[in-house]
């Protein structure tokens, strides 16, 4: 699957790139909980596609994990994915992986970085708030 062409449709389709907006429009529930240290999780229960977000995150967290696990409701819609941890992040799993590119691919856009361009990674992630490997992620 082609990950940057599902997101121009999306980004067509519903003219936003905000993952909770586009949640909603997709009918797929967000739930907030208590989950210590886990920043979410996708699952699906009765043909209902759920994001589990943890309360306890700042916005800028919940909107990363929010367009992870849109990734995985959207990318790999009938797998329940395991935990997101802190360090999954960064996981070699190949369906963490794809997600985070999803999340990525979403929340930057093409223009940002090409108005950033002479930036290097360091400076980007500082500039966006994600971490190294992700913005290298989206930089591939």
């Amino acid at each position: 699957m082609n990950i940057k062409k599902k997101i121009a449709h999306l980004k067509t389709k519903y003219k936003t790139n905000n993952p909770f907006e586009l949640a909603e429009l997709l009918g797929i529930l967000i739930l907030y909980e208590e989950l210590g240290s886990i920043n979410g999780y996708y699952n699906k229960q009765l043909r209902l596609k759920q994001l589990h977000i943890n309360c306890n995150l700042n916005r800028h967290e919940q909107l990363f994990t929010c367009a992870h696990e849109l990734g995985h409701a959207l990318l790999h819609p009938n797998e329940n994915t395991q935990f997101l941890r802190n360090n999954t992040l960064l996981s070699l799993d190949k369906l963490e992986i794809e997600a985070n590119k999803f999340a990525m691919e979403l929340l930057i856009s093409d223009d940002s970085l090409l108005e950033y361009n002479e930036y290097s990674i360091e400076q980007l992630s500082r500039l966006f708030g994600y971490n190294e490997k992700l913005i290298e992620l989206r930089m591939k």
